[in-house]
């Protein structure tokens, strides 16, 4: 028997304007986007420090703007106090975290994921093993993150890892991004709870999605949240 090809659904839209819009964004920001995109790249080839800053960004932002949560961090930098060998007590830390929301129980999560440096950043079992890595490797390393280190989800553990050039098959659902799948008929409502069943099931349905549109999974989630905040952050 002949085998069929796969078929990716095309979205369903109650309005073609809106996905025209989308597509006319997407090639008017691609040039930044992709720009961003390399830099990503770029880190994973940094200092295990500068990856170890990104860990702990990503830590930072459930419920909290970015800009604040990177500030906090650059800010910890400055201090001295996201080394490994630095003894100062959450307490001390979370009086840092300025404009980040839940700054005590973050910044326990901050101390913990000292203990992780080594095997996330530095370790050849770590990050720094999947620069050719699969992308089913890739998503099998963001669960387990997601399982081990305390304050991550998903989001979380994607986001990390997009944000270090690995991220190209993993969606980051934070509401600007769930609220845009909404509106292009790829999911019918928000979720209520974000469950790891329910974002596994809705990241292959954005991934569909992606393919169906033709911007690549990575591009797609900037360009949507670039239209949301005005801006291509982190």
């Amino acid at each position: 028997m002949r085998k069929q090809k796969k078929v990716f659904n095309k979205p369903k839209m109650k309005n073609t304007t809106d996905l025209k819009r989308l597509k006319k964004n997407h090639l008017l920001r691609r040039a930044a986007i992709r720009k961003r995109i390399a830099e990503f790249r770029r880190k994973l080839s940094s200092s295990p420090d500068d990856i170890f800053a990104e860990f702990c960004f990503c830590l930072l932002t459930p419920q909290s703007r970015a800009k604040f949560c990177w500030a906090a961090i650059e800010n910890l930098k400055s201090k001295n106090l996201l080394t490994r060998d630095c003894l100062k007590p959450p307490a001390a830390i979370a009086g840092e975290l300025k404009g980040v929301r839940f700054q005590n129980n973050k910044s326990r999560y901050l101390v913990e994921a000292r203990g992780l440096y080594e095997s996330v950043c530095r370790s050849s079992s770590g990050v720094r093993s999947l620069t050719r890595a699969k992308v089913s490797e890739i998503v099998g390393f963001r669960n387990e993150l997601a399982g081990r280190v305390r304050g991550y989800g998903l989001k979380e553990a994607s986001h990390f890892l997009r944000n270090i050039g690995l991220g190209g098959g993993l969606a980051i659902l934070d509401r600007h991004i769930l609220k845009n799948l909404v509106k292009f008929g790829v999911i019918k409502e928000i979720p209520n709870t974000l469950t790891p069943k329910t974002y596994l099931e809705v990241e292959e349905k954005m991934r569909r999605f992606s393919a169906a549109i033709k911007i690549p999974m990575d591009e797609l989630d900037l360009v949507f949240w670039s239209e949301e905040t005005g801006e291509i952050f982190k």
